[in-house]
């Protein structure tokens, strides 16, 4: 019983204390604010463009080519050795044919198309296309495959491969960046808020160490303003990054519609539920952490 009382009073005090420095709270809800909106700006962009950088990946395949006079069986034996790879996410068998009725559809005019009659150009290049799971495991399954007794020829797109890995690596670097100086700025103004009501209740917390108040007593009410000045803070930017996000998308995809195959957006629904408890997630850690470690550098006055 004595505990909920405790909660209940802890409670109270962190209001009475967001209103009684309501200027002091309300720049450190809107900082908070403005970085988690900043944040959520950025999540959507990252998020996005990693989408984007696997569907992307997901069309970059290694080509493989049989030599000359291989049996049928030879070749199912070759593709079963490379689909056992874990790095191999799909091998397909692209025979001659098909692959020559690719070339027409893709790179030949009516008229070239119409000289070759009824002869295929192609004839004996059956070939594998092989996917790998991570873009970045591409050299390691080329270099295992040229190993492999009956392979004439191995193509991929190195150059590819490098770029997508070397964009990945350059946008998580940037992303670590980006949130850690947010969260220092965000923390920052929190302890600011967080020893200004020390300050003014300095006499009312000497009073309370003089009757026998414990730490916990004292510093609960200050630990629950800066946890509500979080959550407020997190709350706002999603409701507005919420209809932002969909009304960019729906915008985007409407006006770059000859890209839809390149623009692959993440749905709202999908986006928000992870934004949503991550959002709230560092808005209650940046309020703990500011207003926790403030009052115990604090709270002997």
């Amino acid at each position: 019983m004595m505990k909920i009382r405790t909660l209940i009073y802890s409670v109270r005090e962190g209001f009475k204390g967001i209103h009684r420095n309501r200027m002091f709270s309300l720049a450190s809800v809107g900082t908070i604010a403005a970085c988690l909106f900043i944040f959520g700006i950025f999540f959507f962009l990252v998020s996005n463009f990693d989408n984007m950088m696997k569907s992307a990946e997901a069309g970059v395949g290694i080509t493989v080519f049989f030599e000359d006079g291989i049996s049928e069986g030879e070749k199912k034996e070759i593709g079963a050795k490379i689909s056992a790879r874990n790095e191999v996410k799909d091998v397909i068998y692209v025979s001659a044919d098909e692959a020559w009725e690719r070339y027409k559809k893709t790179s030949l005019k009516p008229e070239l198309i119409e000289t070759f009659g009824d002869d295929n150009p192609l004839a004996g290049s059956d070939s594998y296309t092989v996917y790998v799971k991570k873009i970045e495991k591409q050299a390691d399954i080329v270099n295992y495959i040229e190993t492999l007794e009956g392979v004439r020829k191995v193509n991929s797109n190195g150059s590819t491969a490098s770029g997508f890995s070397a964009i990945n690596s350059l946008v998580g670097a940037i992303s670590v960046t980006i949130i850690g100086l947010l969260l220092a700025v965000a923390i920052f103004l929190i302890s600011t808020t967080i020893a200004m009501g020390i300050s003014v209740r300095k006499e009312e917390i000497f009073i309370m160490r003089m009757v026998g108040a414990t730490d916990f007593f004292i510093s609960a009410p200050f630990v629950i303003e800066g946890i509500v000045i979080g959550i407020v803070g997190a709350v706002l930017p999603l409701i507005l990054l919420y209809f932002i996000y969909e009304r960019a998308v729906v915008v985007l995809s409407e006006r770059f519609n000859t890209l839809v195959n390149v623009l692959v957006f993440i749905d709202t629904k999908t986006e928000f539920m992870i934004l949503t408890p991550l959002s709230l997630a560092i808005g209650i850690g940046i309020g703990f952490a500011g207003s926790f470690f403030t009052v115990r550098r604090h709270i002997d006055v």
